[in-house]
C-alpha cells in the first residue's frame, strides 16, 4: 500500500506527530494487527526505528501490544484516538489556566511588574500608542481596557461586532457594572437586532449612526478598529492618551445629539 504525501503531511498536523510516526500508525491502520517488520514494509521507515516509534505510539495512545507471540500491534479506531487527544488537550488547557492564576503570587511575577513600571514610569502617556493585529490580540486588549476602567466605559461599535465579542465584552461589562463603572453602550445596525441584544443580554444600548468601532475607557485609553467588521485580518489602534480619548467621547455624544 502507498500512502499519499498530502496525508501524512496532514494527519502529521492535526494530530501532532512527527513524520515517523505518522507514516507507522498510518501503516498500521491499513492493517489492523502488524508485526514490526510488516510496518516497516509498509511505511517505509527503517526497521531498526520502527520498535522505537511503535513504543511512542503504544504510550500516546494511538495503539496497543497484542497478547501473544510474535510481538504484533493493533492499531486504535481513529475516533478513539481523537477524543483521548481532545481530553488530554482540555485537561492541559485547565492546568495551564491554573497555574497562570497563580502566576501573580509569586515573587518573579512581582518582579515582572517592578520591571515593567521602571520601564513605563520614564514615558509621557500621550507617547503610548500601539498597533494590534488578529482578533485574539485585540480581543485580549479590550478584555484588559474595560477591566482597568474604574469610572466610565464608552463603546461605540456595530451591533454584528459587539455580538461577536459579546463572549470576552459581557462578563468584563457585567464585573465594571458591579464595580459601579458607567457603562455607556452605542449600537449601530438593524434596530430589530439591537433590540434583541438588548433583551437577550439586559442591556441598555443606545442607536448609534456612526459606522467607527472604538472603545474608550475613563476617557484616557482608547481601542479603535481601523479594519472594517468583514475584514479577515482585524487591525486595532490604541493609545493611552487624554486628549484625544476625551475628544472622541465628545465627538461621539455631539453626533447622538444631533441624531436625536
Amino acid at each position: 500500500m502507498i500512502i499519499k504525501t498530502d496525508l501524512v503531511k496532514k494527519i502529521k498536523e492535526y494530530f501532532d506527530l512527527n513524520i515517523y510516526e505518522t507514516k507507522v500508525w498510518l501503516a498500521l491502520l491499513s492493517k489492523g494487527i502488524a508485526s514490526a517488520g510488516e510496518i516497516a514494509s509498509i511505511s517505509g521507515v527503517p526497521r531498526s526505528r520502527t520498535y522505537d516509534v511503535l513504543e511512542s505510539l503504544e504510550k500516546r495512545g494511538f495503539a496497543m501490544v497484542k497478547i501473544g507471540k510474535p510481538v504484533k500491534y493493533i492499531a486504535i479506531r481513529p475516533t478513539e484516538v481523537l477524543e483521548k487527544m481532545k481530553s488530554k488537550t482540555m485537561q492541559d488547557a485547565q492546568e495551564k489556566v491554573k497555574s497562570l492564576a497563580g502566576l501573580k503570587e509569586t515573587p518573579e511575577y512581582e518582579d515582572l511588574e517592578k520591571l515593567h513600571n521602571t520601564g513605563i514610569s520614564p514615558i509621557k502617556s500621550h507617547d503610548i500608542t500601539g498597533s494590534l493585529r488578529g482578533r485574539a490580540n485585540i480581543i485580549s486588549r479590550l478584555r484588559e481596557l474595560v477591566q482597568s476602567a474604574k469610572k466610565e466605559v464608552l463603546i461605540c461599535t456595530s451591533v454584528v461586532d459587539f455580538e461577536d465579542k459579546s463572549r470576552v465584552l459581557l462578563p468584563a461589562l457585567e464585573q465594571a457594572a458591579k464595580d459601579n463603572v458607567k457603562i455607556n453602550l452605542m449600537l449601530s445596525g438593524s434596530p430589530e437586532k439591537i433590540k434583541k441584544i438588548n433583551t437577550r443580554f439586559n442591556l441598555k444600548s443606545k442607536p448609534s449612526n456612526s459606522n467607527a468601532r472604538l472603545f474608550v475607557a475613563d476617557k484616557t485609553e482608547v481601542l479603535f478598529m481601523i479594519t472594517s467588521e468583514n475584514s479577515e485580518d482585524e487591525i486595532g489602534i490604541w493609545l493611552n492618551s487624554p486628549f484625544f480619548s476625551q475628544s472622541v467621547c465628545n465627538m461621539i455624544d455631539n453626533s447622538c445629539k444631533v441624531g436625536n
